[in-house]
């Protein structure tokens, strides 16, 4: 899976994941499957378009995550990402916010993004 921390005018964009999906109602960085013969960066080129309507440039990679859950295991390949063009719309998610990183922490996560975010925040505290 690989996920997007889209930032634009500096905050980043974060989705509340719908009541019909896994983990109903958590916060987390939009992103998806990546299929077979695509590279990390198209897979998540391809699932932000058709989950957000939206084209990223794909940027640096953030170390990858893997999380077990009850019924099943996860590892998240996220990037920092720009905004190209287009506004994001919820296609899949219940919604989306362009937050300032210094709430990130405040909400209420799905645990396989919360090393995500830490990283995320370490990277803007240390510019490395």
């Amino acid at each position: 899976m690989v996920c997007a921390l889209i930032e634009d005018d500096g905050k980043v964009l974060i989705a509340r994941r719908s009541i019909r999906q896994a983990l109903p109602l958590k916060w987390e960085f939009p992103g998806g499957k990546i299929e077979p013969g695509e590279s990390k960066a198209e897979a998540l080129s391809r699932e932000i378009r058709e989950e957000l309507g939206v084209d990223i440039a794909v940027g640096a990679a953030l170390p990858a995550v893997t999380h077990a859950y009850p019924d099943f295991t996860i590892v998240l390949h996220p990037r920092i990402c720009r905004l190209v063009s287009g506004t994001p719309v919820p296609h899949e998610h219940a919604e989306i916010v362009w937050c300032p990183p210094d709430r990130l922490g405040t909400l209420d996560w799905a645990e396989a993004d919360l090393p995500v975010l830490r990283y995320y925040l370490d990277v803007r505290r240390t510019g490395s």
